[in-house]
Parts: C-alpha cells; sequence; structure tokens
C-alpha cells in the first residue's frame, strides 16, 4: 500500500494549473485565485497623515506643557491644509494629511481648547502620532503573489491601492456523478435496501465551498454503457471528473471498467484509515478521481488527499493541510497498522475530544468534529500527549 505521503505526492506531481485567466471585479473577487502578481503603482497612505484627532504642532513651538499657541487652521480627512504657520496650532482629525512644517500631533485628550487657542498639555515628540507616507506599502511593492486565494483582507488590500479589477485563473470545473441502484434522494421513499444518497450533497458541498464550477449528472445506473457515457460527456468539458463508490472488482461496479475503455485507471490502496481505497486516471484530457463509497471514507479521503490536489489544479500555491500540535484528553492504546485521521472536537483548553464513534459509516463523527487528529502507524498515546491536528474549518 502506498503512505499517505506517496499518494499525495503523486497526486499534486501530476495536478496541471487552470492555465485561463480572466480579469474581474473586486466584488466579485472572494474566493478566486490570483494569477499574477499585484504590484503597487502608489504609496499607502499616500501623505503623511493623523493617526488619531488632536492638534499638529511644531515641537520647536512647545517647549514646556501648558504652553498655549493659536489654532490658525481646521484639517478634516479630504482636506488639502496650508504650510503650518511657527508658533501655531492645526486643529486636526484621524486620516487627515499633515500640514508641511508640522511634526507631531498631540492627542485632544492631551489639549485644552478654548476661544483663544488650545494649551498643549505635553511635550511632544519628533514624529509623534503621524503616519508616514508609505508606512503600509511603498511605490513598487509587491503586495500579493499568484497563486492565493482573495479573502476580504486580500481584497481590501486590492482596493487600498486603487486596483479595480484583478487577474484571476477561471474556476476549475468538475463533474460529479454517483452510481448505484440502491441510492435515492432526500425526499424520495426508500424502498427495501434502498439509501439516501449524502454523498453527493456532501461532495458537492466541499466542491462548492473550494470555488469550483460544478457539474451534477446525479445519479447513473449501475449499468456498463451508462457509465461510459456520463464519463465521455463529463470529461469532453471538465478539467476533473469525479465520482463516489462503483471503482471495485464486483459484478454490479462499472466504474472501473468504463474508465479503463475510455481512458486510464491506477487503483491505489492507500495505508490510512478510514480511507484506503482511491481511484486517480485520466478520461480524455481530464482527471478522474473515484472516492470510496463510504460517508466517512469519501469524507477524509477528501479532505487529505483530493482536496489538495483539486486546490494545485486550481493554480493556488499552498494547498495544506495545515497541521498544529494540540493536546489529547485520551488515552489511544491500539497500535494501528495504517495512519489514522481521527475525528475530533477541540474543547475551550484546545484539547481534542475524540468522537465516540469512528467508524466509516458514522457521518455524524464527521458533522460533530471540528479537525482530524493525525495518528501515525503504531503509534499509542497517554492523555495529555501532543498530537498533530487538522482544522476543519481553515480554508486554503
Amino acid at each position: 500500500m502506498l503512505t499517505f505521503e506517496e499518494a499525495l505526492g503523486q497526486l499534486l506531481a501530476s495536478a496541471r494549473p487552470v492555465p485561463e485567466h480572466e480579469s474581474v471585479g473586486l466584488l466579485d473577487a472572494t474566493g478566486r485565485v490570483l494569477a499574477s502578481d499585484l504590484v503597487s503603482s502608489i504609496a499607502v497612505p499616500p501623505h503623511d497623515n493623523s493617526a488619531m484627532d488632536g492638534y499638529a504642532v511644531r515641537c520647536v513651538d512647545v517647549t514646556q506643557p501648558g504652553v498655549r499657541l493659536p489654532v490658525s487652521q481646521r484639517v478634516p480627512a479630504g482636506a488639502s491644509p496650508a504650510p503650518l504657520a511657527a508658533g501655531s496650532a492645526a486643529r486636526i482629525f484621524t486620516g487627515a494629511p499633515i500640514p508641511s512644517g508640522a511634526d507631531a500631533v498631540v492627542m485632544q485628550e492631551r489639549c485644552h481648547a478654548d476661544t483663544d487657542g488650545v494649551a498643549i498639555d505635553e511635550l511632544p515628540r519628533l514624529g509623534q502620532n503621524i503616519r508616514r507616507r508609505g508606512e503600509d506599502i511603498e511605490v513598487g511593492a509587491s503586495v500579493l503573489s499568484a497563486g492565493v486565494r482573495l479573502n476580504a483582507a486580500r481584497i481590501g488590500l486590492a482596493a487600498s491601492i486603487g486596483v479595480p479589477q484583478l487577474n484571476v485563473l477561471r474556476r476549475l470545473r468538475v463533474a460529479v456523478f454517483f452510481t448505484g441502484d440502491e441510492l435515492r434522494e432526500p425526499g424520495e421513499a426508500l424502498g427495501p435496501g434502498a439509501i439516501f444518497n449524502s454523498n453527493r450533497y456532501m461532495v458537492r458541498s466541499l466542491l462548492a465551498m473550494l470555488g469550483c464550477e460544478v457539474t451534477d449528472l446525479g445519479i447513473v445506473r449501475d449499468d456498463l454503457t451508462a457509465t461510459r457515457d456520463a464519463l465521455r460527456r463529463a470529461a469532453a468539458a471538465h478539467d476533473v471528473v469525479l465520482t463516489c463508490g462503483g471503482v471495485s472488482v464486483g459484478e454490479e461496479d462499472h466504474v472501473k471498467a468504463a474508465v479503463e475503455a475510455e481512458g486510464a485507471l491506477s487503483l491505489w490502496k492507500i495505508a490510512i484509515k478510514p480511507g484506503k481505497p482511491l481511484a486517480f486516471g485520466r478520461v480524455g484530457e481530464a482527471d478522474f478521481i473515484g472516492l470510496p463509497g463510504n460517508p466517512v471514507s469519501a469524507f477524509v479521503t477528501f479532505v487529505m488527499l483530493v482536496q489538495p490536489f483539486l486546490c494545485r489544479r486550481m493554480g493556488l500555491r499552498d494547498v495544506g493541510p495545515v497541521r498544529r500540535e494540540v493536546p489529547t484528553t485520551f488515552d489511544w492504546l491500539r497500535a494501528e497498522s495504517r495512519r489514522e485521521f481521527v475525528r475530533v472536537q477541540l474543547d475551550a483548553d484546545g484539547r481534542a475530544v475524540l468522537h465516540p464513534r469512528q467508524g466509516s459509516g458514522v457521518l455524524s463523527s464527521c458533522a460533530w468534529a471540528d479537525g482530524l487528529l493525525d495518528v501515525a502507524p503504531g503509534r499509542t498515546f497517554a492523555a495529555g500527549e501532543l498530537l498533530p491536528y487538522i482544522s476543519l474549518r481553515e480554508a486554503n
């Protein structure tokens, strides 16, 4: 069996980022992947400005606390102030440009103003409460690198340098379908031997959260001709074709034979639990991924292996998964031969609490968990020991 690292390495090595890109407005850029470095043509802030409401002064004019100065001008944000006259102060507000000649701002709580002027109650320091031009971003600085996902802070940063649109990679096109004559849609009646198709809704949601453009071909009946037709249609217009179940060698498992007839397929046994089986190959120009049919196995395999692959295909530079060490609240006395990803939830003190049922069919454990504990093969531990934790709430 492949180790987790071997399987992930092979997936990432084969992942080809989408080549096409497009320009989108900032309000439509959330979740998209930046296609090229973003360089600032301006300084941020564009001028020296006040960090707070107060009085702009010349330090040489305030030789001791309590010095009284006439107020020569009022400078709100957006104004164009006159040079500060020697021996005077300027009433100034947060974000307003610093008048030429002023070299400090005294916060209003340290001043006493009346109709005759303002008393400065503290000795100012050079540069006090002044935000300098270019303090955040200098002209020509690279503010965002290609391959990052655009979130609120990054889009705000682009807006701060006056960029109205961003060059982003096109969305990854993923087609999904599910095989099994026993599958029923939520809302339908369950007959003998039938089950609801939970994997469809789980996988669709996982893909949507990544920002993929998804085409759902629904349930394909257990028939080789129908499966081959679905594969051809999916591969013709998509970057990736994703299925759940049907890749074993049973008489009613037609996905394996269909992929081999339409393209090429590798069946991997990976030394992880839950998971183990994963199908990977190509149909035409599209990548093919076949997830295991058990819901927890499908979920964990997607999060740990398929998601990094899709993120790399989307053009993301960092694809995770990101780990940090957390203490446990439980003993682990059985040494597994496979690497195990255990469903846990962090308590108020940041310690991992184990879900009591870890079976591959217990989807409620995934809904309850906020992360996975990475337990190495042969590892046992006692409560309080530190283990790697992968958050299920942190997106790439």
